[in-house]
């Protein structure tokens, strides 16, 4: 799983402080991904920051909906 977002983004750190929070209660990892270091990811998701990938799938834009994600993730 990834948050894709950019430094000093409110919306990002909220939303990286969720998918934390999910990930160690469900015992999994995630990375953050930055579009000032990424030109694709900028093409793709400037405008929706922060986006919440799961297998590589855009999941979740804005604002994470922490019951969805772990739905998601635990099935």
């Amino acid at each position: 799983m990834s948050v894709v977002g950019k430094p000093n983004c409110h919306l990002c750190e909220q939303a990286i402080e969720v998918v934390s929070q999910v990930c160690e209660e469900l015992g999994q990892g995630f990375q953050v991904l930055s579009i000032t270091e990424d030109p694709e990811l900028a093409d793709l998701y400037w405008e929706k920051i922060p986006v919440i990938l799961v297998d590589g799938q855009p999941f979740d834009f804005w604002r994470v909906n922490r019951e969805r994600l772990v739905a998601k993730l635990n099935p």
